[in-house]
């Protein structure tokens, strides 16, 4: 019987997924050896780990990575330095959400953790999160309290937004609005962030999920390829009755954005596209389509900004780079499924 299933999706950040794996072996006490013969050998070849951990008893564990066409070296570092994880190695970047949902179908784990690549664990948050869920049967998702590189807290814990939220957050009216209501209320700025609480959603560097939950909800939907998939996957998990809570004695370094910042155009399409793709699906067609039209509007304008800039001569090396990314995202025109 394993345990926990721990789900990596992987894409150009060959340090980062060294130190991620070598974290998980940290946090569950670096005591690491392959089972012994009581489990059964499981029709992949692969058996899980045992892992002895500190704050519970011994927990039988597998780490699946999934690679998006990585070509830093990614898949022989995992080949040569974590022979113990299972790999799969997909030929084209299949998006976040569908690379999860190969782990996620491949798993055996009672609980299922979906772990960023950019994530270090810190201390014995793997067991503690397991020990809560074991003594919560009502939670169906837990996440920790995610940190900075230099050990600020990351703000992780969120509502889910209204469309008047969708109009602000991410956008260039965000400035303008950062300390607001609408944005306080989003953030849970309200509720300390150092008190274990049921929340909307969570953040999805690093979430576990029952496999219970899985097999009544279902996994991530893949029309998200990559941002908005883990509050949709929340949002159902919830309306199934199921609690969404936030644990910051377990806590995980975050290193955000390391894999989306190499293909800026991609990644302003993409958090856009699944905005509007949000709101489509669980609003209704004008919602979706009038974000839409907003957020378009908003890159026109950074477009008109940016060119201006150009013109006078102001780091036209950025500019002209940004220029070409907001070009990008109106072509797309932020279409959705």
């Amino acid at each position: 019987m394993v345990d926990l299933s721990v789900a990596i999706v992987s894409w150009n950040v060959a340090p980062l997924l060294d130190r991620c794996l070598r974290s998980i072996y940290a946090s569950l006490s670096q005591k690491v050896e392959k089972l012994g013969t009581s489990p059964p050998e499981s029709p992949r070849g692969q058996r899980p780990l045992r892992v002895s951990s500190t704050a519970c008893r011994p927990l039988a564990i597998e780490i699946i990575v999934v690679d998006n066409a990585s070509t830093d070296g990614s898949l022989q570092l995992v080949r040569e330095s974590h022979p113990q994880v299972q790999l799969i190695a997909n030929p084209t970047n299949a998006g976040f959400a569908r690379a999860n949902n190969q782990a996620i179908a491949r798993s055996q784990g009672r609980f299922i953790l979906l772990l960023n690549s950019d994530t270090e664990v810190r201390g014995d948050a793997l067991a503690r999160m397991v020990d809560y869920m074991e003594a919560h049967p009502e939670v169906g998702v837990l996440g920790p309290q995610l940190l900075n590189a230099d050990g600020s807290v990351q703000p992780s814990r969120r509502r889910f937004p209204t469309l008047a939220t969708a109009f602000v957050e991410s956008t260039i009216l965000q400035p303008w609005c950062s300390q607001g209501h609408l944005l306080s209320r989003y953030y849970v700025r309200d509720v300390p962030e150092d008190l274990p609480q049921e929340v909307d959603w969570l953040v999805g560097a690093c979430l576990m999920v029952k496999r219970q939950v899985v097999e009544e909800v279902g996994s991530l939907d893949e029309h998200f390829f990559m941002y908005s998939e883990e509050m949709d996957w929340c949002y159902r998990i919830k309306r199934k009755g199921w609690k969404v809570a936030y644990l910051p004695t377990a806590q995980v370094i975050h290193h955000e954005g390391k894999s989306s910042e190499q293909a800026v155009a991609s990644r302003h399409i993409y958090f856009n596209s699944s905005k509007v793709y949000y709101f489509h699906k669980h609003f209704g067609h004008w919602q979706g389509e009038a974000l839409r039209a907003f957020l378009l509007c908003t890159f026109v304008i950074q477009l008109l900004v940016e060119s201006a800039k150009w013109l006078l001569g102001h780091k036209r090396r950025l500019r002209r780079e940004r220029v070409g990314a907001y070009l990008a995202v109106l072509r797309s025109g932020l279409k959705t499924p």
